[in-house]
């Protein structure tokens, strides 16, 4: 695959977007309250998503994605030096 450090910039700045859209769902989830009222109420005043791109937020796993990243971030400064 191949990866600039711009387009892992990219996708760890989105990831990390999705990490705080996660702790505002959390914070706000309840077993009595749906997904899409915590989307309408806390999170798109915040971050105006789409219900779509809600769902593919919860779906991804960030922490995994996130220590890739940093993992070929640190093999490519490896090669660099």
């Amino acid at each position: 695959m191949n990866t600039t450090n711009q387009s892992i910039g990219i996708r760890y700045n989105t990831l990390k977007r999705y990490q705080l859209i996660m702790q505002l769902y959390k914070i706000h989830k309840t077993e009595d309250i749906p997904d899409t009222v915590i989307l309408r109420k806390y999170i798109c005043p915040v971050y105006p998503i789409s219900r779509t791109t809600f769902h593919t937020i919860m779906c991804t796993p960030v922490n995994k994605e996130i220590a890739e990243l940093e993992t070929l971030k640190s093999q490519q400064l490896r090669m660099a030096i």
